[in-house]
């Protein structure tokens, strides 16, 4: 099983990004996927999640902002990130649990300047 994090970069705050992780090696229709982040000096935490079923979860923090969205067909899903705040700057990651295991994509660098 692999993830594949991407869609990261440098914009001003209002602005927009999408991130991608691609999967391989597991049917993402089957599993729950999450987008975690990390910023420097705090811990990892769920932004938003996604099940097998559709249904999503978010942070209070980006709730109206971030969209977590899964297209089957490509086995990726996706985060599309909007209004985009300073305090949104992190290292954002996705993962899967398999069969008890838990896998991580790589970070995907996220910097929202003001």
């Amino acid at each position: 099983v692999q993830l594949q994090a991407s869609g990261g970069g440098l914009v001003q705050a209002g602005g927009s990004l999408r991130l991608s992780c691609l999967a391989s090696g597991i049917n993402l229709r089957i599993n729950t996927m999450g987008w975690y982040r990390q910023a420097p000096g705090k811990q990892r935490e769920l932004v938003a999640s996604i099940t097998s079923g559709g249904a999503t979860t978010y942070i209070a923090s980006v709730e109206g902002r971030f969209t977590i969205s899964r297209d089957n067909a490509r086995n990726t899903v996706y985060l599309r990130m909007n209004s985009l705040k300073p305090e949104d700057t992190a290292a954002y990651y996705c993962k899967t649990t398999f069969r008890g295991r838990h896998y991580w994509g790589q970070g995907t660098l996220v910097t929202v300047s003001s």
